[in-house]
């Protein structure tokens, strides 16, 4: 099957699941994580293997692919297209990793899936072979779900006077505990517990990653998997893995707010909220959002993508732009779903309005770190009159 054939196919199946997606979300928030069955179901569909290496039973896709089988599944639960998109993007970013890494995690069953906290907490110890780690690490999506745990951490510089070196660090799921603390307003099913490794254990170097490789490109699993796919600058793919789901989610609330409001009328003065010149415009910015945010992936992908499979390095100023563009997806789709918040009325307040959890799932996500426009597009600003870049998860 083409990879055309395998995408629409792929997308076909996003699209079917919306609606059960969406009768699970009751159940999913009170778990707060995803049902077995939703995970099943995208086990099932192959919806973690569309950026997996295809030495180990992936479909080696475009990142345009994943993002639009998110955003579709984000219509019916924003939650699971969350999920999906951190713990999918890993399998991608394991194909970075030395081939030794890769045989671990997928040696004997090439489903297994790996959660994460990238916050670099971890303690690290240099040490014969490897490192030594511990720590307590915070917002692991999924982790429930998976078997491994992408964790980070900073080593010390070998030498005097040389940078710190940022990692990742591959940990099996029997050397860390899961804390089950996940009690939130927004993104309830997306079970992001706190992750500890209380008493340090061995990482060989073959389960690292550096950041330094995953900005460049040159990283050690390009030995094995030498699709472009694998030279793709990793921070720029997952910030759009944790943004991206906001697309979705929107386009779902305008396609529900429009059945909501077009027959509706107030109880207290008797008008048609579909004559409301508020309701209108909020509807037609949510519309304008959707459209602007996903021309700004399709152009942004295209050009990394492009850059890959040329075998060229991004220029770091488009890094830096096209940085600040994925932040501000989740800005353009928060601003959006509160105005139309606003604008449906007091009916938006309850639990089981169509908007009210999409309203509070979007708001969660505008809070990760990577989706703060503020600090990415000062960068940008500050790079465009001649200051230094201060980013570099480029």
């Amino acid at each position: 099957m083409s990879d055309f054939n395998t995408a629409n196919q792929l997308l076909a199946q996003a699209r079917a699941l919306v609606p059960a997606l969406r009768a699970r979300q009751t159940e999913a928030a009170a778990l707060a994580r995803l049902p077995d069955a939703t995970i099943a179901d995208m086990q099932r569909s192959g919806f973690f293997k569309i950026m997996q290496p295809a030495r180990y039973g992936g479909f080696e896709l475009s990142p345009q692919c994943f993002f639009d089988v998110q955003q579709t599944l984000a219509e019916g639960c924003m939650s699971t297209a969350w999920v999906l998109g951190v713990v999918a993007i890993h399998n991608w970013q394991l194909g970075m990793f030395d081939d030794r890494a890769q045989q671990e995690v997928w040696g004997e069953d090439n489903s297994a899936l790996i959660s994460s906290s990238y916050m670099p907490v971890g303690k690290v110890e240099r040490v014969d072979g490897g490192y030594l780690l511990s720590g307590h690490w915070g917002f692991s999506s999924g982790s429930k779900h998976c078997q491994w745990a992408f964790l980070g951490g900073m080593v010390a510089p070998a030498n005097e006077g040389d940078a710190p070196d940022y990692r990742t660090f591959l940990v099996p799921l029997a050397d860390y505990e899961i804390v089950d603390n996940w009690a939130v307003s927004g993104l309830q099913a997306t079970g992001s517990n706190d992750i500890v490794i209380r008493e340090p254990v061995f990482v060989p170097e073959h389960r690292t990653h550096r950041s330094a490789d995953g900005f460049s490109g040159d990283n050690p699993g390009c030995a094995v998997n030498t699709s472009p796919l694998f030279r793709l600058p990793f921070g720029q793919i997952f910030t759009r893995a944790v943004a991206c789901s906001s697309i979705g989610a929107l386009l779902g609330v305008v396609n529900s707010y429009v059945d909501v409001n077009r027959d509706r009328v107030g109880l207290n003065d008797g008008a048609r909220a579909a004559s409301d010149p508020n309701v209108q415009m909020a509807l037609a910015n949510a519309v304008a959002a959707v459209a602007e945010c996903r021309a700004m992936l399709k152009d942004d992908l295209a050009y990394f993508l492009g850059t890959a499979q040329a075998g060229q390095s991004p220029a770091i100023e488009q890094r830096i732009q096209r940085r600040f563009h994925a932040a501000n997806i989740s800005r353009k789709c928060a601003d959006a779903v509160n105005e139309l918040f606003i604008a449906c009325g007091a009916q938006g307040i309850f639990c089981g309005h169509p908007l009210n959890r999409a309203w509070l799932d979007i708001n969660a996500g505008r809070q990760h770190v990577a989706n703060n426009p503020f600090k990415y597009g000062r960068n940008l600003g500050a790079t465009l009159l001649g200051q230094a870049n201060s980013d570099f998860f480029l």
